[in-house]
Formats: structure tokens, sequence, C-alpha cells
């Protein structure tokens, strides 16, 4: 992305989220807007639908979640033309129901994530793309707390602070490109291009804000919305301090995976 794509995509996710959310989030929208998503086209994990709403021009077929009440959300946004309740790893769909499918950050929070991957190989027509991102083996030993700990020489905090972390972020994992090969093959998928983004100092930003964002979650639980007030001159501080993070995110040493992959036959 050029600075002025950067900044566009970036006011129309910190006008709605946190900024260590919104950051990630236009990083991610920015790649999807050099792609082509053929129809019908399934959201795994779709959850409140934001991502959805504001990173395409058009609502997607199906969001699929496990959740009711981001589900409700969706469907207030419009996002999709259907949502649907339901566990990733058993879709109500028959084989070979979907064109393409997404799944933005939301693997790493599965634990039989397996079962999904496998799911969407079988309601995915034959040469149906699969687009997602997830967080890699890089993240934990990346964050900041974990490496300032760890240089101190303070081993089993740094490692707790990993852990702590991943708990907060609700991690069930955190894999390797190479497990993610092996796991898509598994599946009957190739993988035709990954890369790596979202590099440790941007880490470092996302990370502060975790701890440093009660007050938008204290928003969130009074009024629905992270944000108030949503001005560019309320969001101006924001919008410095993240913009920097989105015009040139990928990185060799990013600490996220963005996979587009194929369905073999």
């Amino acid at each position: 992305m050029n600075a002025e794509q950067a900044d566009k995509i970036l006011w129309r996710h910190i006008r709605d989220l946190p900024y260590f959310r919104a950051m990630l989030r236009a990083v991610e929208d920015g790649f999807y807007q050099e792609l082509e998503l053929p129809a019908p086209v399934l959201d795994v994990g779709c959850g409140d639908g934001h991502f959805a709403s504001v990173a395409f021009d058009h609502p997607l077929d199906v969001g699929l979640d496990p959740w009711a009440g981001p589900l409700r959300e969706a469907f207030g946004r419009h996002s999709y033309r259907l949502v649907l309740q339901a566990d990733g790893a058993r879709s109500p769909f028959p084989d070979g129901w979907f064109a393409s499918a997404v799944s933005n950050s939301v693997l790493e929070h599965i634990p039989h994530v397996d079962s999904v991957v496998a799911e969407v190989a079988r309601v995915l027509k034959p040469g149906g793309q699969f687009v997602f991102c997830v967080p890699n083996d890089r993240f934990t030993t990346s964050l900041l707390g974990t490496t300032v700990l760890r240089k101190l020489g303070l081993i089993k905090a740094s490692q707790a602070y990993s852990r702590l972390f991943n708990r907060i972020s609700r991690h069930a994992h955190c894999d390797s490109q190479a497990v993610w090969k092996q796991r898509l093959a598994a599946a009957g998928f190739t993988v035709e291009k990954c890369w790596d983004y979202f590099p440790p100092r941007s880490l470092h930003v996302l990370e502060a804000g975790h701890f440093f964002g009660l007050p938008a979650l204290v928003a969130r639980k009074l009024t629905g919305h992270w944000i108030l007030w949503r001005s560019k001159v309320n969001l101006w501080p924001t919008w410095l301090i993240t913009h920097p993070h989105v015009i040139h995110p990928i990185s060799e040493e990013g600490v996220y995976s963005f996979y587009i992959a194929r369905k073999i036959g």
C-alpha cells in the first residue's frame, strides 16, 4: 500500500475499533484489496461482521460463527447475505458449495482447527480459494515483555509472560508456516502464496494497547461502541501512532502470516 491507500483504509478501522485492533485489521484489509474472491464466499468465524463490512464493497454470501451475540451484530451491519450459527467444523452446506472462503484472524482461536480446515475443504469447489491469516510462531517470542524479561535473564518470567499474553489474546496455537502447510496439505489444499507481516516493532505497539485499552472496553460495555467520538480531531493521535505500521507491513520478521491456498482437484 502507498501512504494514501493506507490512510484511507486505516481511518475506516480506527473510527470503530481500539487502535491496537484497528492497525492490524487495516493491514489485513489492504491485503484483501489485491485479491479477487469468486462467489459464493464463505467467511469462517465472521464474528460481528465489522471487518467484512468495511473491507469489502459488497456483502459476502455467508458469515458463519458459533456465537449468537456477534452474529446479531453482523446481521445488523448487513455484512452478509446470510449469517448462520454453526461450528466451523460442522457446517450445513453440501460438498463443493462455495467458490472461495476467508477466515480473518480466527483460526488461531480454535482448538480443533484441523477439523475446521478439513470442513472448509469439503465445502469448497475443486480449485476453490481459501484465504486466511493467523499469528505465527514468532508471536510470543517477539513480545516486548517477553523480550525484556529474557534479556534480563528472567527466563521463567519471560515464558510466563508469553503464556499470559496468549491467554489474553485467546490463542489456542501460533504455528509456523511449515506446520500450516502440512495441515493444509492434509486437508487437500496447496499453498499458492504466503507472506509474513507485522514486524516486532508493530507488535509492541499492539501489545501496549491490550494493557491501556481499558477506557475503550468500558465504553464498549456501556454503549456497545468502542469509540464514542469518531471525528478525525479526536482520533488524530491514534492515527499518528498507527499509520507508520500500516504503510509497509510485510516483513521477514513478521509475527503474522497471510495464506492463499487452493483446494486440489
